[in-house]
């Protein structure tokens, strides 16, 4: 199981994602974040595994994610859902991955087919502004990881597209 700041997106900085030992596992690189829309994740020591970017031209909210310099899969949301929101992970291949549930509040689930691949929840934690990810085993944990990243990327956007909506409202009255 993995632990992951919920509201890291806010401050912009460094963060770490530990197991549930409280050991680092992962660095993630905020910093780069607010200059290109892109993670970098560190391994403990300092090394580039991984990194999320946002694509800038796509139909809908697109990331892409790279695992040693090679392209692992795509993070879209999906355009119809009625009733919940949907992401998926488009991987190279037939094996694609869904993310679905109450995304926002970080209790989901990660599915390849009618295979349950991964758990975030909220609730199996005491440590506040915290979720945990539970991925099976002999999955890619790092790719799942770096989904469930590019899913806040996601989140985040949309809260700070809606703020900027509620504001030029709240300067127009």
């Amino acid at each position: 199981m993995y632990v992951i700041k919920e509201r890291f997106f806010d401050v912009g900085d460094d963060f770490d994602v530990t197991d549930d030992h409280g050991r680092k596992v992962l660095h993630v690189d905020g910093k780069v974040l607010s200059l290109r829309d892109r993670l970098v994740i560190e391994d403990p020591s300092g090394n580039e595994v991984a990194s999320v970017r946002r694509k800038l031209i796509a139909l809908r909210p697109t990331y892409q994610i790279e695992i040693g310099g090679e392209e692992a899969g795509e993070v879209r949301k999906k355009l119809f859902t009625p009733f919940r929101e949907k992401f998926t992970i488009d991987v190279p291949g037939p094996d694609d991955l869904t993310m679905s549930g109450d995304l926002f509040d970080h209790e989901f689930t990660v599915e390849r087919g009618d295979r349950e691949v991964a758990q975030v929840s909220k609730r199996w934690l005491s440590i506040h502004d915290s979720y945990a990810v539970n991925i099976a085993d002999g999955e890619n944990h790092l790719l799942v990881l770096c989904a469930v990243l590019a899913l806040e990327l996601a989140i985040q956007r949309d809260k700070d597209e809606e703020q900027e909506k509620k504001d030029r409202r709240d300067d127009d009255d």
